[in-house]
């Protein structure tokens, strides 16, 4: 009988948190849209991402090739971009959430759209490729993505100051 119990307390704290996760992830939804200058900058810093200057973003934005958003309600709180030419070459970039929301799946449900638009537009010999800061590697290779080392490395080109 203790067993028995024990087994029900167990079942129901996993059912439990398994429940609050659910409920976490469902409060969110996504928009297939470009963020305002405004909400990148923030969505950006805020998830410990480089800022961008306002003229950055201005020039930068209208070029996506995709982009989605994650809300919280009306909020903006995470986001992730594809650029590229269209046909050859496409990189993912400004995967972002905010602090408060990390954690809670969102990461996931915005590489889930980004793949999705992925497997739907790009040609057989399309090129994808991303940048992985830290432990965001393993996020993205539950997608497929994986290292190119050594065949390729990433290299980054810095511009000088004016």
């Amino acid at each position: 009988m203790r067993r028995e119990l024990a087994r029900w307390g167990a079942l129901r704290s996993i059912l439990s948190k398994r429940t609050a996760a659910l409920h976490s992830v469902m409060r969110y939804s996504c928009v297939n849209e470009i963020p305002s200058v405004e909400t990148y900058r923030a969505l950006r810093t805020g998830s410990g991402l480089s800022a961008k200057t306002v003229e950055a973003a201005e020039r930068g934005l209208p070029h996506s090739l995709f982009a989605v958003q994650v809300l919280d309600g009306t909020t903006p709180v995470g986001m992730g971009r594809v650029i590229g030419d269209g046909g050859c070459f496409y990189q993912v970039v400004d995967i972002a959430v905010l602090k408060a929301h990390q954690g809670k799946g969102i990461g996931k449900r915005i590489m889930t759209e980004i793949v999705q638009y992925l497997e739907a537009n790009v040609p057989e010999t399309g090129y994808v490729s991303l940048i992985a800061d830290g432990e965001a590697q393993n996020l993205y290779a539950q997608f497929g993505f994986v290292h190119t080392a050594p065949a390729s490395v990433g290299m980054a080109f810095k511009r000088r100051a004016r």
